[in-house]
């Protein structure tokens, strides 16, 4: 915290948030994400990080972009959780590893592949990224709720973009080849940059955590057209997010 009682990177204080966070990567996300919300209000921005505040069944839900790739989560996740956030569902956008994924599908994402450096400084790489086991349930509910194709699975989470999508032009070429190979085998379903450190740092800090992401086919990307329409997205992970405040409130602990 800074000497005012801010967020040193998120510019926030304890009284501009709740219990509840969504995270895109991409400021240009928030303010559509909080339009979703009741009475969204413009709160702070530094940096990458920019946030909006709303409310859910009468509680503070906070939108804060996280930036792209494991360092700059990490340092979101780590602060709204020291002003006393407990739930944060990552939004955002990847590629599909699997061929017959529809553009546009939703994966509810279970846990990550932790090809990244981040996460390797807060648990042994042995330590799984998962995520908590109700707020996957919401999202699956949200998604199937709203009619929103959608598969359940494992994300590979790595810190080069251009390595997964360029990897023939690398020095590592070959390896980075053989790895993604092995992902795809493995059973992951889209590529990202972002969820291992939300379900990682979430897990030191007792946080609950879940991520949602959209997916471009193969096609797609290899063809360059237009991205699908996020909209079902953002509607998904703000429905999820209700139902996870309804039921705290219901249960008397939000």
């Amino acid at each position: 915290m800074t000497t005012e009682n801010r967020a040193h990177h998120l510019h926030l204080r304890a009284e501009d948030v709740g219990g509840y966070a969504l995270l895109p990567n991409s400021p240009e996300q928030v303010a559509p994400i909080a339009a979703r919300l009741d009475e969204p209000t413009f709160v702070a921005r530094n940096r990458e990080f920019e946030t909006w505040r709303g409310s859910l069944a009468g509680e503070t839900v906070v939108v804060t972009s996280t930036g792209v790739g494991g360092p700059s989560t990490a340092l979101a996740v780590e602060e709204l959780a020291a002003l006393g956030v407990g739930t944060m569902i990552r939004v955002g956008v990847s590629g599909s590893m699997r061929p017959n994924t529809r553009n546009g599908e939703l994966a509810v994402v279970t846990g990550a592949i932790r090809d990244e450096g981040t996460t390797k400084q807060y648990l042994p790489v042995e330590f799984p990224a998962v995520a908590t086991t109700d707020v996957v349930r919401a999202l699956q509910e949200a998604a199937a709720g709203q009619g929103v194709p959608h598969q359940c699975g494992l994300v590979h989470t790595k810190d080069s973009y251009y390595g997964e999508m360029e990897p023939e032009r690398m020095p590592l070429a070959a390896e980075l080849t053989e790895r993604l190979g092995i992902w795809r085998r493995g059973g992951a379903i889209c590529s990202e940059m972002e969820t291992a450190a939300v379900f990682i740092v979430g897990s030191v800090l007792n946080v609950r955590t879940g991520s949602v992401v959209m997916m471009w086919s193969e096609q797609a990307v290899r063809d360059g057209g237009p991205a699908p329409a996020v909209e079902p997205l953002y509607d998904t992970a703000v429905a999820a997010m209700r139902r996870l405040v309804h039921t705290a409130v219901g249960a008397g602990v939000a």
